[in-house]
């Protein structure tokens, strides 16, 4: 096996980076009443918003409304409301759309593949028997039957009815 020398990486993969002007979490926690920030639901320490982007339809994130790249710098209380709150979004997902599963995980850091490397968040995605299709496979192109705006309207009185 041949070792490339690459030195000029080293900055790259040991940059801290400092808060980000343009990160949609910060965003959504300064105005959550913003339909357009995707908000469904805000605890003391927490923010529940739709994926812009969704994988499926209810594609809900958890975020905490401080900006930290891990849980393991949250405080304790935000460490006690934390999973009750994802599994409140689950309840209501379920009352919601019914699904047949759901996938629901974090990913941290960059090189663990988080989108949003400096604002860690957990993804609760519901699932469907049959819900993939050839689109993603070969047109690259992920098939969403409700727009955000309708998710959010269908979701936010389930989120208001809910305890954590």
């Amino acid at each position: 096996m041949q070792t490339l020398l690459t030195p000029w990486r080293f900055a790259y993969i040991s940059e801290s980076v400092s808060e980000p002007k343009d990160c949609f979490f910060c965003a959504a926690a300064e105005k959550p009443d913003d339909p357009e920030r995707l908000v469904v639901a805000v605890a003391a320490h927490h923010l529940v918003m739709l994926n812009r982007y969704p994988y499926t339809s209810g594609h809900l994130m958890v975020a905490p409304l401080r900006h930290l790249a891990s849980p393991e710098e949250s405080a304790a209380a935000a460490v006690a409301e934390f999973w009750p709150l994802v599994l409140k979004c689950q309840r209501v997902l379920q009352r919601a759309y019914a699904p047949d599963g759901f996938n629901m995980g974090i990913n941290l850091g960059r090189a663990g593949g988080a989108g949003v490397p400096d604002h860690f968040h957990f993804h609760i995605v519901p699932r469907w028997k049959g819900d993939t299709n050839f689109m993603s496979v070969v047109g690259e192109t992920r098939l969403a039957p409700q727009e955000p705006g309708q998710i959010r309207a269908r979701l936010l009185p389930l989120f208001e009815e809910e305890e954590i």
